[in-house]
């Protein structure tokens, strides 16, 4: 897959960090991203976004470059 979290550009696990460093994106509009899905989503989709991200947040490398 290729994408690593970020180890400099993190605030909770830096799995936004390092989608955003990953394709060239900013990295606050990743999250901002992340946080409205979480929030907009018609359901109860907090949880599941939550669960996702301390999934990828475990199973994604870190990265020494960004």
């Amino acid at each position: 897959m290729g994408i690593r979290r970020a180890t400099r550009d993190r605030w909770i696990l830096g799995v936004c960090g390092g989608i955003a460093h990953t394709y060239g994106w900013n990295s606050l509009a990743v999250r901002l991203a992340v946080a409205l899905l979480a929030i907009f989503i018609p359901g109860f989709s907090l949880i599941p976004v939550a669960i996702l991200y301390i999934i990828l947040g475990y199973l994604l490398p870190e990265s020494q470059e960004f």
